[in-house]
């Protein structure tokens, strides 16, 4: 699961330097001025905000629906009073469990930024900073799947098979 999540981070953080790279820039141009060298502002407010940045993808395009997009179409789906309350507390118990891990997740990443700027970084650093970067950031997505485990239990099979068409996956 380590490796999965690694690549992951790796594919989310190289694509604004991808993107740069193919307009003939040096591909990470620029980003030498960010406060935290590996995460976009946009990765910093989402992470901030508690929202999934895809690390729920296993579970939202295998019929496992998430909290956030399920209330966006409460009305499509036609959704109960109960059904829309239960997913409105299951994304707002998502959002203050992912908070405090994302913000850990940023701590982390300062913390390797720094160790790096100040050309303190030795092997072991290495190794003990971006052991935790890996682990917090399988928390975070265990925090956001585990949502949408909990989601799918409240819709019946018809409003699931009529989200995945909603969202284009059917």
């Amino acid at each position: 699961m380590k490796l999965g999540i690694t690549a992951l981070l790796i594919m989310a953080l190289a694509a604004p330097a991808a993107a740069q790279h193919q307009h003939g820039q040096a591909p990470y141009a620029g980003l030498q001025d960010r406060p935290v060298k590996a995460l976009s502002n946009e990765q910093l407010a989402d992470l901030r905000a508690g929202r999934g940045m895809g690390l729920a993808l296993a579970g939202e395009l295998n019929g496992y629906p998430g909290p956030s997009h399920v209330l966006e179409l409460a009305d499509e789906l036609e959704l109960s009073g109960r059904q829309r309350e239960r997913v409105r507390q299951l994304f707002d118990l998502m959002k203050a469990e992912a908070i405090p891990v994302g913000e850990q997740l940023i701590a982390q990443e300062t913390a390797l930024d720094r160790a790096f700027a100040a050309r303190e970084i030795v092997p072991a650093t290495l190794q003990a900073l971006t052991a935790q970067i890996g682990a917090t950031a399988g928390q975070l997505r265990a925090v956001h799947l585990k949502y949408h485990l909990d989601t799918a239990d409240l819709l019946s099979p018809h409003q699931r098979h009529r989200y995945a068409v909603l969202r284009g996956y059917r």
